[in-house]
C-alpha cells in the first residue's frame, strides 16, 4: 500500500534544462503526479548543465534532471568540486542528433562520411571548423566524438569543439559562428525547421539504446529525506509511463510547448515526438528517437553507468588515477526498486 511521506518544511527543490527530455518533470507536475504521490516538488529552470552542477554542489538543489555524467564528476571530485550524489532514476534513453549548417553540403558528408575530406580539401573559412555539445561530462559529447572518431575526424586537430547551453546552439549555428553540433531536442528540430540546418545522425542511429538524461539526488535528500525522495522518485517514473504512451503524445507536445518548459513551438517538438523526423534532408522513423518508459530504460543498472565511464576514458576525460568506484554506490538500484513499489495504477 502506498504511505505518504511525511511533510518537510522545505519543498525538494528539483532542477531541469529547457529540452524535450524534460518531459517526465513537466508531465509529473502539470498531471498532479507530484501532489497524487504526496511529495513537495519546486521545479526550477535552469539554462546550462554548468549551473546545474554547480548549484548542486552548494546545496541550492536538491535533485536534478541531468546528464549522467554530472553524478561521476560531482562523486568522484573531477574538476575539483565534489559532493555526494545519486542516480535512483533513468529518465530517458536517446534524444539527442548532430546538426550541421546547411552550409556544409550534405551530398559530400552523407552520414559523415564525407567530412573529413571536407575539412581537408573543402574548407576556406579563416577559422577552424567549429562544433559544440552541450558539455564535457554529458553524452552528446561522448556521442560527438564517437562519431568524428568514426569518420576520421580528430577534435582538437582537425576541428575546435566547444561547449555551450543547448538553447543558445540554434542562434550560433544560424549566425555562421558554429558548423554543427551535438545537442538534445528540441534544438536541432528548431535549425531544421527553421532551414539553417540538417540532421546528420541521430543518437540512436550513433549508439542504439544509449542512457541520457537521469535523476541526480543529494545524498541529502537520498538519507534524510529518503521517504520523500522514493515519492519523487515513483512520481517521476509514473510520468515517464505516461510520456511513452502514443495516447499521451499530443498532451506531452502541448505541455512541453509552454513557456515554463521549453517554450519551442509545437512544430519543433513534435519533429522528434511525432512518428517521423524531418532531418532537413529526408525524413526518418522517429518511434525510437525518444524512449522514456519500457523494458530496462528506466532502471539505473551497472551496465548503464558502465557505458558512460567507458566514453568518457574514450574520451580522455577520466585523469589518469580515477576509478569508478562502487558504481553501485552512485546508480542505486536499491532506491529504484523501492520506488517502484509505491506505483500507482495509471
Amino acid at each position: 500500500m502506498f504511505a505518504i511521506p511525511p511533510a518537510s518544511k522545505q519543498p525538494i527543490r528539483l532542477g531541469f534544462l529547457p529540452l524535450n527530455d524534460c518531459a517526465p518533470l513537466a508531465v509529473a507536475k502539470e498531471a498532479g503526479l507530484f501532489d497524487r504521490y504526496g511529495v513537495d516538488v519546486e521545479l526550477v529552470r535552469l539554462p546550462g548543465w554548468a549551473t546545474v552542477r554547480d548549484m548542486l554542489f552548494f546545496g541550492e538543489l536538491d535533485a536534478a534532471q541531468s546528464i549522467a555524467g554530472l553524478a561521476f564528476s560531482l562523486t568522484l571530485g573531477i574538476g575539483q568540486l565534489r559532493r555526494d550524489v545519486c542516480v535512483p532514476l533513468v529518465l530517458s534513453a536517446h534524444g539527442n542528433a548532430i546538426t550541421l549548417s546547411n552550409r556544409i553540403p550534405a551530398e559530400m558528408i552523407g552520414r559523415g562520411e564525407g567530412l573529413a575530406g571536407f575539412i581537408n580539401h573543402y574548407w576556406k573559412e579563416n577559422r577552424p571548423f567549429t562544433m559544440a555539445a552541450a558539455h564535457r561530462y554529458s553524452s552528446h559529447h561522448l556521442l560527438l566524438q564517437s562519431w568524428l572518431r568514426q569518420h576520421g575526424v580528430q577534435p582538437g586537430r582537425d576541428i575546435e569543439l566547444i561547449f555551450l547551453p543547448p538553447p543558445l546552439m540554434p542562434g550560433h549555428l544560424a549566425s555562421g559562428h558554429l558548423d554543427g553540433y551535438c545537442v538534445g531536442e528540441p534544438w536541432n528540430s528548431e535549425s531544421i525547421l527553421s532551414g539553417q540546418g540538417w540532421c546528420a545522425a541521430t543518437s540512436s542511429q550513433i549508439a542504439s539504446g544509449h542512457p541520457e538524461k537521469v535523476l541526480v539526488a543529494s545524498g541529502e535528500l537520498a538519507g534524510e529525506r529518503r521517504q520523500e525522495l522514493l515519492a519523487m522518485t515513483a512520481a517521476l517514473l509514473h510520468a515517464c509511463r505516461l510520456c511513452q504512451a502514443p495516447t499521451f503524445r499530443d498532451e506531452l507536445i502541448r505541455i512541453l510547448a509552454l513557456e515554463r518548459y521549453t517554450g519551442a513551438s509545437e512544430a519543433s517538438l513534435r519533429n522528434s515526438l511525432g512518428p517521423t523526423f524531418d532531418t532537413g534532408k529526408g525524413t526518418v522513423d522517429a518511434s525510437t528517437f525518444h524512449l522514456f518508459h519500457g523494458s530496462d530504460v528506466n532502471c539505473p543498472t551497472p551496465d548503464k553507468a558502465s557505458w558512460f565511464l567507458a566514453g568518457m576514458r574514450a574520451a580522455d576525460l577520466l585523469p589518469d588515477n580515477t576509478t569508478g568506484g562502487s558504481l553501485t554506490r552512485i546508480y542505486r538500484h536499491d532506491l529504484f526498486r523501492a520506488a517502484s513499489e509505491l506505483l500507482l495504477p495509471s
